[in-house]
């Protein structure tokens, strides 16, 4: 049975746990405003070399500052996770970012996804948000996910994140 519960700060490393793998076929570009889709091929095994170390440091910031953390579980095993920054980001101060959003391979189009993503439109419109900023990988499939649940590439990228992660799609989706 699936459950669904807020993650405690001394959970947060159990999302490394969660299974990345995945084979990607398909790259969305950003060009003149238009999403463009590529065939590149990347087989992805894990979790990025150096990835789970500097992501938990910036995990624990946006737990301690407040943000919003919500897992997945499988007889207490970690299958999927959201969290949901704390500070307000847009030139208009109304968008808090999605920051994580991963489900184990083998629970993937079962709607989990869709309704962690559910969950923390509801947690931002519940802070104030207007809308939620999401920097996705640009693989296709998440892409399309982000699209699936109304999201759009947005017209102001925030330029810090767009700084940390140019080759990512930025997006907005109202809460």
């Amino acid at each position: 049975m699936i459950t669904v519960r807020e993650l405690r700060r001394d959970e947060i490393e159990e999302v490394w746990q969660i299974d990345r793998r995945e084979v990607i076929s398909n790259i969305y570009y950003l060009e003149d405003g238009v999403l463009v889709l590529r065939p590149e091929r990347y087989d992805m095994q894990g979790w990025p070399s150096g990835e789970t170390d500097a992501s938990t440091e910036l995990f624990y910031d946006c737990f301690d500052r407040g943000g919003w953390f919500c897992g997945l579980f499988d007889k207490g095993e970690i299958i999927g996770v959201v969290m949901l920054e704390s500070r307000f980001i847009g030139s208009n101060r109304d968008q808090l970012q999605l920051k994580f959003l991963h489900i184990s391979r083998d629970y993937r189009g079962k709607g989990l996804g869709r309704r962690l993503f559910e969950l923390a439109r509801a947690r931002a419109r519940q802070l104030g948000a207007r809308r939620m900023y999401i920097s996705s990988t640009p693989s296709e499939n998440t892409v399309r996910f982000y699209m699936g649940v109304g999201a759009t590439v947005t017209d102001e990228p925030d330029p810090d994140l767009l700084e940390l992660e140019p080759e990512d799609i930025h997006m907005e989706c109202p809460t």
